[in-house]
């Protein structure tokens, strides 16, 4: 099993600089290779607290020269907000400069509040995003290439700086849409998925979907399907510690929903309100839910987490609204001491078994 930590780079009020938040961001990439997690993850958003990362691409540029070996992931490049020449020439040179350990999550967005201020309408997002999963392996793999679409127009360019991967970084597709999700595994991308902060019951229901969407296509998902499952995740006997952790998680989803329905706005024009949802759970609730508590019980938890879903990549959110850096980065370490390789282990022994 593969294991990456997802970093959101999020600002839970102004008693956080930007700086801060994105220092950390980067301090736990090298912790995260160092501890021996496999890759780091890293958003894109704009114009608000919900996450300070407007350049997945940038960011692995940068952490790429802080790391040696751990892969580099955007999740995701927001494709409908770029230009495609401008992106397809980035993803060259971070591919070159990261010495080929780009992994290029994509996705068609889905906050109006970014769409507005890009100028580019919401209800385009998947029509856009199209055109762009036609054209970027053209772009990546061909010497010169042109390309014609609705939204998307390109003459006869060649791309100067080449990917270092062969034929190029692999994708990873992230929908709710399962004809987005479709498309990716008819062409054989992989896949990043989510239950949010929902329990097993959860799990089976998105395990349902994948196979469905798999079938749907022709394929078998374990066999043919390589796909990625973001998960909050926690390990500790300070129960404090474990609900401050759950605390973030929350906050999380309370501003995404309101950015993503409206449902609360910033007052100074940038911080996002803090408000319940209706979705809210009780951290009881979310305690039973989340492979959360003592290492033991996290093993366990994601064990049997794994055992429905089936994944082949598990990336732990570790940065998350105003969680202490410092007891995150011992969290991390933890995790590439003791979870990983006990979960690892018991695998292994199943696999032989």
């Amino acid at each position: 099993m593969e294991f990456g930590v997802f970093i959101l780079a999020q600002q839970r009020g102004y008693h956080q600089s930007s700086k801060q938040v994105i220092n950390n961001s980067v301090e736990q990439t090298i912790a995260a290779e160092q501890a021996g997690f496999n890759n780091a993850w890293y958003a894109e958003h704009h114009f608000n607290n919900y996450s300070l990362s407007p350049s997945p691409l940038m960011m692995v540029a940068h952490c790429a020269g802080m790391t040696k070996r751990i892969r580099l992931g955007t999740a995701v490049c927001i494709l409908p907000l770029y230009h495609p020449a401008r992106f397809l020439a980035e993803v060259g040179f971070v591919d070159t400069v990261s010495d080929g350990r780009l992994d290029l999550g994509i996705g068609s967005g889905y906050q109006a509040f970014e769409f507005e201020r890009f100028g580019v309408k919401l209800e385009d997002a998947s029509k856009i995003y199209n055109e762009f999963l036609d054209m970027i392996p053209m772009g990546l793999t061909q010497k010169t290439f042109e390309y014609e679409g609705e939204f998307l127009k390109l003459p006869p360019s060649s791309i100067a700086v080449r990917c270092q991967q062969n034929p190029m970084p692999p994708l990873w597709i992230t929908s709710g849409n399962p004809v987005a999700l479709g498309r990716g595994v008819s062409e054989n991308h992989n896949l990043f998925v989510t239950a949010l902060l929902k329990g097993n019951d959860g799990i089976k229901e998105l395990r349902e979907r994948l196979e469905k969407v798999a079938d749907d296509n022709g394929k078998d998902l374990d066999r043919d399907v390589k796909f990625g499952f973001l998960r909050c995740g926690y390990a500790s006997d300070n129960k404090s510690e474990i609900d401050a952790y759950l605390d973030c998680a929350r906050f999380q989803r309370r501003i995404s929903e309101s950015l993503k329905f409206r449902r609360a706005q910033s007052e100074d024009g940038y911080m996002i309100q803090e408000v319940p949802s209706p979705t809210d759970m009780s951290f009881d609730e979310l305690r039973k839910n989340l492979p959360v508590g003592s290492v033991n019980q996290v093993i366990d938890k994601l064990l049997e987490e794994i055992s429905i879903l089936k994944p082949k990549h598990i990336a732990l959110q570790t940065q998350l609204g105003d969680f202490d850096q410092k007891t995150m980065l011992k969290q991390i370490e933890l995790w590439g001491e003791k979870i990983i390789p006990a979960v690892n282990k018991e695998l292994g022994l199943k696999a032989a078994a």
